[in-house]
């Protein structure tokens, strides 16, 4: 068991660099898991993690003790793993774990989620959890939206990522234009009830960034725009609200046709 103290020990520096930097972890192919939940789920769907890190008081912790049992550790102090800023509130377990690469390239006859421009880490994390939820396995990025596996994505996503193929920095409107189903859209102008409009499978849902929504060119290539009936007289929804609740019609919709 090896114990760090000092901000200056090497390996809390790399770690900390990976912390920071969406760069750092591209480069290194590595990202940080923070918390027991997405430790275990990493193990459970890609094998063993070589890389475990303890924070000195969650020595103490049975639940966290007895997951590790004797598997070699790193321990930090409490005031390190902080000052890592992975999350507001340190879980006192992390991982340093590759960082996984699609196998194949995006599908154009398969669902897909297409997320343009989404910063909130938050945000992003919940989308991906809610696409994995309902059965889509593929999420498209744009080059605008934030690294989908900084620690705080992860966070939020709660291992979402594990099951998904996540492709980065791709040319939304390329992949829309060659999809070979429905490209959907919401939005409030000219658009159709999401509840009165018929879509075919497969079907690829667009959804924008927290203020500026989809970009013009995307809204446009779109099949088909939608909106979200809001009787309640809320002008909008943040994006992963609106995502629920047109991915889950789409369940709806799936399980009726199945019943």
């Amino acid at each position: 068991m090896k114990e760090i103290h000092s901000r200056d020990n090497a390996f809390y520096k790399g770690l900390k660099k990976l912390a920071d930097s969406a760069r750092e972890r591209k480069k290194r192919g590595q990202t940080l898991l923070d918390g027991l939940h997405l430790v275990q789920t990493w193990e459970q769907q890609r094998g063993a993690l070589d890389t475990l890190i303890v924070a000195d008081s969650a020595r103490q912790n049975r639940e966290i003790a007895a997951y590790l049992g004797t598997r070699p550790v790193t321990v930090l102090s409490d005031v390190l793993v902080r000052e890592l800023g992975l999350v507001d509130t340190p879980s006192g377990i992390l991982a340093l774990a590759p960082i996984p690469e699609p196998e194949l390239p995006p599908d154009t006859a398969a669902d897909a989620l297409l997320l343009d421009g989404v910063q909130d880490p938050g945000n992003l994390g919940t989308l991906l959890r809610t696409a994995a939820a309902a059965g889509v396995r593929q999420v498209l990025l744009s080059a605008a939206c934030t690294a989908p596996w900084s620690p705080k994505v992860l966070r939020a996503g709660q291992g979402a990522h594990f099951l998904l193929a996540i492709h980065s920095d791709v040319d939304l409107l390329g992949f829309m234009r060659d999809f070979r189903g429905s490209t959907l859209v919401t939005s409030l102008d000219d658009a159709h009830s999401l509840y009165e409009a018929n879509w075919s499978a497969p079907a690829a849902w667009v959804f924008g960034a927290e203020g500026q929504g989809v970009r013009a060119e995307l809204l446009a290539a779109a099949q088909q725009r939608l909106r979200i009936p809001m009787p309640g007289g809320v002008e909008s929804l943040n994006v992963g609200a609106a995502a629920a609740v047109c991915l889950f019609e789409q369940v709806r919709r799936r399980l009726a046709v199945q019943s």
